[in-house]
């Protein structure tokens, strides 16, 4: 089972990292989600996880405290706008737009509700 947690650890880091360089990708739920399964298999890779300079700032943030900062929420509800405005321009089906008005709404409320450093 180790195994498995720690495979999808680096999956996670891998999205996390295509996600600072891609703006529709995000970037700091991949990374929280890396920090948990490296958290279940591997006490040195959490650690590296949370000791790196550029990744584990957003991690702690988000362990020590859950806060997150304004800069990361602003980032990620433009992401949000631009993966609905893509949707608009690539003409996907009306049922599919209604999905993503609820799921991507549910992300902004859950993202602006959570206190700030």
């Amino acid at each position: 089972m180790r195994i498995l947690w720690i495979s999808f650890g680096f999956l996670s880091l891998l999205a996390g990292i295509i996600g600072a360089f891609l703006p529709i990708v995000p970037t700091v739920p991949f990374l929280l989600l890396a920090a948990y399964f490296f958290g279940k298999s591997s006490e040195r890779l959490h650690g590296w996880l949370l000791g790196h300079p550029r990744l584990g700032p957003p991690i702690r943030d988000w362990e020590e405290r859950g806060v997150m900062r304004r800069p990361a929420k602003w980032l990620a509800t433009v992401s949000i706008g631009a993966t609905f405005g893509i949707s608009l321009l690539l003409g996907v089906p009306l049922y599919v737009l209604g999905i993503q008005v609820l799921v991507l709404g549910a992300v902004l409320v859950f993202l602006w509700t959570r206190p700030e450093e």
